[in-house]
C-alpha cells in the first residue's frame, strides 16, 4: 500500500510526463478508409479476431427433488445407472459462430436477451473456454462491462492508478493520462471518495475512461455505455471512433441501436446463439427491427 501511495503522489505531482517506450508510433498499420463503405467481403485491414465454428455450452444445476436429494442410496443408484448429477441441464449459448474482424472495425452485436451476445464477448476475451471450435486474437483483448472489476473500498484516484497498471501502462504513462481520465469520466471532486459512494452511472463512466485511456488491439464493450447520460454517450462514441482510427478493433453490445448505427461500421445479429445476419449496420438493424 505504501508503494501505491508513493506512485499516486507521483501521478498527481507536477513532474512532466515522459512518453512510454512503445509510444504511439502506430504498432499496427493504419487502415485507409475508401470513399463510402467497402463491401463486407473485402478485408478492411489486418485480421485481429478469428472466430472459427465456436460453441459455448453452460452446465446449469437446478434444485433436486426430494427423491433426488443427496444420500448414499441415491448416489449409488446414479453410479450404477451411469446417471449424472440430478437436474443438470446443458445450455448451448453459442452455436457454430464464425467470423473475422479486422483492424479499424467497430462491430456491433445485437440480439434479444439470451441470444448469446455477452457470452460471445467473454469467449473472445478468453474468459470462457470453447466447448468446440476456437477463437484466435492478435494481442490481448480487453473486456469492459457494467461489472468491470474496480475496488469499491478504494478511492477513484487509487482505482485509476491500479487500473492503468493492470493494463500494462508505465508510471510515466499513468502520470500523463491521469487528469485526462478524471476529466473524461466527469467525476471531478468525487475522485477523492471511495467508489462505494458512486452512483452506477459514475462507476460506469470511470470504468470506460480507464479502459479507453490505452489503445487496445481489441476492446470489448458490454452494455457499459447504458448507464451514462447523453453527454457522456456522445464523448464515448467519439472515443470509440478514435480507437478505430488508431487501428484498434471494437466490439460493442448495446440495446441502444442508435449508438450502434452511428458508431459501428458492421453489425452481427445473433439469434439463439447463431449468426442470423452480418453486414452493413443500416441493413442489419432494419432487418432486426422487423424481426
Amino acid at each position: 500500500m505504501a508503494e501505491l501511495t508513493e506512485e499516486l503522489s507521483l501521478v498527481k505531482g507536477e513532474q512532466p510526463a515522459v512518453p512510454g517506450k512503445d509510444g504511439k508510433d502506430g504498432a499496427h498499420p493504419q487502415p485507409v478508409a475508401p470513399a463510402g463503405k467497402p463491401p463486407f467481403d473485402v478485408p478492411t485491414g489486418t485480421p485481429t479476431v478469428v472466430v472459427d465454428d465456436l460453441h459455448i455450452v453452460y452446465r446449469v444445476y437446478g434444485a433436486a427433488s426430494d427423491a433426488e436429494k443427496g444420500n448414499a442410496v441415491n448416489a449409488l443408484t446414479r453410479i450404477l445407472r451411469r446417471q449424472g448429477r440430478p437436474q443438470m441441464k446443458e445450455v448451448h449459448a453459442v452455436r457454430g459462430v464464425s467470423f473475422v474482424a479486422y483492424h479499424g472495425d467497430a462491430i456491433g452485436i445485437v440480439g434479444r436477451n439470451g441470444s448469446g451476445k455477452s457470452t460471445l464477448l467473454r469467449a473472445i476475451a478468453g474468459l470462457l473456454p470453447p466447448h468446440a471450435g476456437a477463437v484466435y486474437t492478435d494481442g490481448q483483448p480487453s473486456l469492459l462491462g457494467v461489472n468491470a472489476a474496480l475496488m469499491r473500498e478504494l478511492t477513484g484516484e487509487r482505482n485509476i492508478v491500479l487500473g492503468c497498471y493492470a493494463m500494462g501502462m508505465t508510471p510515466a504513462e499513468v502520470r500523463e493520462k491521469y487528469q485526462e481520465i478524471v476529466d473524461f469520466s466527469g467525476i471531478d471532486e468525487f475522485v477523492q471518495l471511495p467508489m462505494s459512494t458512486y452512483s452506477s452511472g459514475m462507476g460506469a463512466r470511470l470504468r470506460f475512461a480507464i479502459s479507453s485511456a490505452k489503445t487496445h488491439d481489441v476492446l470489448l464493450i458490454d452494455e457499459a455505455l447504458a448507464t451514462g447520460d447523453r453527454e457522456f454517450r456522445k464523448k464515448s462514441e467519439q472515443r470509440i471512433r478514435q480507437i478505430r482510427e488508431e487501428a484498434g478493433t471494437v466490439f460493442l453490445v448495446a440495446h441502444d441501436l442508435r449508438v450502434i448505427e452511428e458508431t459501428c461500421n458492421r453489425v452481427i445479429w445473433l439469434h439463439k446463439g447463431k449468426i442470423k445476419m452480418d453486414g452493413d449496420p443500416k441493413e442489419v438493424l432494419a432487418a432486426y427491427n422487423k424481426g
